[in-house]
């Protein structure tokens, strides 16, 4: 071959290799992994604010901006499980039993799983406020197991009597330092109190259910010693449970450290206390939904990774947008679901 031809066939491929394209970067920020999390994995919702929501006349939207049901909506985000509260005897009557069944066959009637979450309240239970409902007021310990076996099997009953039979139910909420204070409050002294009104409550879970799970919850699933120092108490005075349930609420600007503690709570206590366990609330600054989205997805994920022993992640009232001044929600205030939410279409 002449030095001629040879460059010529040189020029040819250099111009040839200049004429290709580089291919456009593929934009992966969309992209929803799969087979991440296990199956039958729950990614639910906390909505016992509603009823009372909608009442006051506030809607809610898909994200194209069509009008439809709340349950809907998180439907199309992923969502497959609803948890709701049920207090004794609250004053306007939300969150009472009524409201709770009928909430409740509205989420079945959608093809929701469902977690009934028992305040054994009037009103809020959390670690600042576990009071007594006022008709049990006068009980000494005997008559309040009996009332909370009557209330938990009533509520429960009457549920499955109307075709809903919760898959999860919670023994009461936060309970830190226990419940139904002052007789039951741990710190007090009353730990062997508190296990016995949580037996009360499994017990009649148990008679209208067997395969009913029954979940203790207490807060700050960053705090690993908090859940010893409660557990610990639990299993010396011989309480029954089948799950351990945590609430995780990050600040934006340290939600991966936050996390990381989570985890390593989570691994303590499924080997100290041989139970899965679940995250039953979870929210962040609602008007930081990239930031809440990418700490969801990595919750789901991190939680998924404990197979059977990690039951799922519920997003607490993320309807909401400062409704009650509550500002951790997942919605804006056009009634539609923030980019937060797509975080539950991993799967």
């Amino acid at each position: 071959m002449t030095v001629h031809r040879l460059l010529i066939i040189l020029l040819f491929l250099s111009l040839t290799s200049c004429s290709k394209s580089t291919p456009a970067p593929i934009d992966t920020s969309m992209v929803i992994p799969t087979n991440v999390l296990p199956q039958g994995f729950a990614k639910g919702a906390d909505i016992g604010w509603l009823s009372e929501m909608e009442a006051s006349g506030m809607k809610f939207y898909e994200s194209n901006g069509t009008q439809a049901d709340l349950i809907d909506v998180l439907k199309s985000k992923g969502i497959n499980s609803i948890r709701l509260r049920v207090w004794v005897n609250p004053a306007k009557g939300y969150c009472g039993k009524a409201d709770l069944v009928a909430m409740a066959i509205r989420a079945k009637n959608k093809g929701m799983r469902l977690m009934i979450d028992f305040h054994y309240s009037d009103t809020w239970a959390d670690p600042g406020h576990q009071a007594t409902p006022a008709a049990w007021a006068a009980y000494d310990i005997t008559a309040l197991q009996k009332a909370v076996y009557d209330h938990t099997y009533d509520v429960l009953n009457t549920l499955k009597t109307n075709g809903v039979t919760p898959e999860w139910v919670q023994v009461g909420n936060e309970s830190n330092d226990g419940f139904l204070y002052p007789l039951g409050q741990i710190s007090t002294g009353n730990g062997a109190n508190y296990a016995k009104l949580t037996n009360s409550g499994y017990d009649a879970v148990k008679a209208v259910d067997p395969n009913i799970r029954v979940i203790v919850h207490v807060s700050n699933g960053y705090d690993n010693s908090l859940f010893r120092w409660h557990f610990d108490s639990m299993v010396s005075n011989n309480a029954k449970f089948d799950m351990i349930a945590m609430s995780v609420y990050p600040a934006v600007a340290d939600w991966k450290d936050h996390l990381a503690k989570v985890k390593a709570n989570m691994t303590d206590l499924i080997s100290r206390y041989g139970k899965p366990v679940v995250i039953s609330e979870v929210g962040m600054d609602v008007n930081a939904p990239k930031a809440t989205k990418d700490m969801l997805t990595a919750l789901l994920t991190q939680t998924g990774s404990f197979g059977d022993n990690g039951i799922g992640v519920f997003y607490w009232e993320p309807q909401s947008y400062n409704w009650n001044n509550y500002s951790l929600g997942a919605f804006g205030a056009n009634g539609r679901p923030t980019i937060a939410m797509d975080a539950f279409l991993l799967n």
